[in-house]
């Protein structure tokens, strides 16, 4: 199969699998979700040692304007914790879920009630919040979704423990290579 022409500048992501698109590389899709401003994370904790919040806080250290979401917490990270999707004021670009598949089923479909237009279901070394049925949702719904990985694989949130783990997870194909 020969090899795609990468355009030089990110485009948003304003099509969706939905209506028949090509895949996207999924380091293509991770810079496309990158590149937008207002974002959640689904799964924060009071535990600062959660995965959840390393990407939370790595989104807000590379100025994104980043809202926390868990329904046990008034407060996170010292900023305002919202109890879901729904909650948080104004539109939102995208939503980083970092939950169990379970929960990952619900804040998708605050997603879906709110138009929020794209949703990064995380994965790491562990099962991560992706399942069939989140995934399908989202693309019912007109919803650009990553069904696995992590944010911290990519771009300027990205270290090179996360880089390695990508490869790694790749190759055994518990991330995607295209979404």
């Amino acid at each position: 199969m020969p090899r795609a022409t990468l355009a030089p500048t990110v485009r948003p992501m304003d099509t969706h699998a939905s209506e028949g698109t090509h895949p996207k590389k999924l380091r293509d899709a991770a810079e496309e979700f990158l590149a937008q401003q207002r974002i959640a994370v689904a799964g924060v904790s009071r535990d600062t040692k959660q995965p959840a919040n390393l990407i939370y806080r790595r989104l807000r250290d590379t100025d994104h304007e980043v809202f926390a979401v868990n329904p046990n917490a008034e407060q996170v990270e010292g900023d305002t914790c919202y109890p879901s999707v729904t909650a948080i004021p104004g539109r939102l670009d995208g939503v980083v879920v970092v939950t169990t598949p379970e929960v990952a089923q619900e804040i998708v479909a605050e997603c879906a009630a709110v138009g929020v237009p794209r949703v990064w279901l995380h994965r790491g070394i562990g099962p991560g919040s992706t399942s069939e049925e989140a995934v399908t949702f989202c693309k019912e719904h007109g919803i650009d979704v990553i069904p696995g990985g992590c944010p911290n694989m990519f771009g300027a949130t990205a270290d090179p423990g996360h880089k390695c783990m990508c490869v790694a997870l790749q190759l055994t194909h518990k991330i995607p290579r295209t979404v």
